[in-house]
């Protein structure tokens, strides 16, 4: 399996972006798709999860503005991010767990800077 996150960029302060994440293979619809975030000096934390049923979670810093969801036909995950604040920043990756094993993306960098 093969993970591409697109969609990074800068942005103000209150702005909005779409991360997407495209998986190659066939296990895409039965994976638990995550998107996690490394702000600079600091360790990876989850960002959000989506199972392959659609149940969500969020880390609590985002609940509200940020949105995880998937399209299975597409092989996509998707992270829809609103009103974006300076503590945002960071590299944002995406996560394919399938039996207890992680594939990850390369990575998208995400700044909101004014």
């Amino acid at each position: 399996v093969q993970l591409q996150a697109s969609g990074g960029g800068l942005v103000q302060p209150g702005g909005s972006l779409r991360l997407s994440c495209a998986a190659s293979g066939s296990i895409f619809s039965i994976a638990v798709m995550s998107w996690y975030r490394q702000p600079p000096g600091k360790q990876r934390e989850l960002v959000a999860v989506i199972t392959s049923s659609g149940i969500t979670n969020y880390v609590d810093s985002v609940k509200g503005r940020f949105t995880i969801s998937r399209d299975n036909a597409k092989n996509t995950v998707y992270l829809q991010m609103n009103s974006l604040r300076p503590e945002d920043t960071a590299v944002y990756y995406c996560n394919l767990r399938y039996r207890g094993t992680d594939q990850w993306g390369q990575g998208t960098q995400v700044t909101v800077s004014s």
